[in-house]
């Protein structure tokens, strides 16, 4: 009997192939399909057949989604979170400072699961607090746009960590979150000095359409847009502020010793070498 395998969809005729070990939890959610399970990268988050974290990988990814950001942020008192279910994000940015975090996610089942299931992230009475408000981290279920659009607060750091976008798809509810309206209501609930950050697709030359895209978007909207190209996963995250700084990596590196939380995949030298695009995202693109 073969084991059975997720099949991932990478692009257009590329696929990547996950041997699943053992389910640990499996279900259909009103928005999803939901699995979480053994692979070779320990224990796995998929949703809808697109792994979202490993237990190996995740703290690479979390971190050049978050640490980043928040070093270009004037402050980070206050953190609004979309999406990102397992809960790491707004751990790290209790660590880093946060007094408040709001995490916004539409999918209550994934999040609970994710807290019973993954070895990182939320443990289930973290979360239990989180759903009561008690403490700096308050969960609230719902559409992340509606939340934007009828909060009145304001964030220091505004995180949006979402499944892929679908240009394929354009009914899939997670596109919306994607749009440059949407950003700039995102952009409209920041602090003076804010910043919003947004999982932005791969930089890999066979499937950057996402990346250039999204990069259009925020340059629409910001005033800076600052990448962080991860050079142990393959993922590339956008940071938009409205005020341009001269030297946003030596930003980051002069306030990473103040972090208040030591990172365990990047350092001053990784800001610096990862905060530029590949070279075919920022040459001009050649006109026939």
């Amino acid at each position: 009997m073969s084991a059975r395998e997720v099949v991932e969809v990478l692009g257009a005729g590329l696929t990547r192939h996950w041997r699943i070990d053992a389910v640990r939890y499996e279900s259909r959610t009103p928005f999803q399909h939901v699995l979480v399970a053994e692979t070779a990268h320990g224990t796995t988050l998929f949703c809808d057949d697109e792994r979202q974290s490993a237990e190996q990988t995740q703290l690479v990814y979390h971190e050049a989604l978050f640490l980043p950001a928040a070093l270009l942020a004037a402050r980070r008192e206050r953190v609004l979170v979309i999406g990102s279910s397992e809960g790491v994000v707004s751990q790290l940015a209790v660590a880093t400072g946060a007094r408040v975090v709001d995490h916004v996610d539409i999918d209550p089942d994934c999040v609970r699961a994710c807290a019973e299931h993954l070895p990182y992230g939320y443990r289930p009475d973290q979360l239990a607090r989180a759903d009561r408000h008690d403490g700096p981290v308050r969960v609230h279920y719902g559409d992340g746009l509606a939340f934007v659009a009828e909060t009145a607060d304001r964030y220091d750091v505004v995180v949006v960590d979402l499944p892929d976008e679908r240009p394929d798809d354009p009914d899939a509810q997670l596109n919306r979150l994607y749009s440059a309206a949407f950003l700039r209501r995102c952009a409209q609930r920041l602090n003076e000095g804010g910043v919003v950050v947004s999982q932005a697709g791969s930089p890999a030359l066979w499937r950057n359409a996402t990346l250039r895209a999204a990069l259009d978007r925020f340059r629409e909207v910001f005033g800076q847009v600052v990448p962080y190209v991860s050079d142990e996963h393959e993922w590339a995250f956008l940071a938009g502020r409205e005020t341009e700084g001269p030297d946003p990596a030596g930003e980051m590196v002069e306030r990473l010793p103040g972090l208040g939380y030591r990172p365990a995949t990047l350092d001053a030298e990784a800001l610096r070498a990862r905060s530029v695009l590949p070279f075919g995202l920022r040459r001009p693109p050649v006109v026939d």
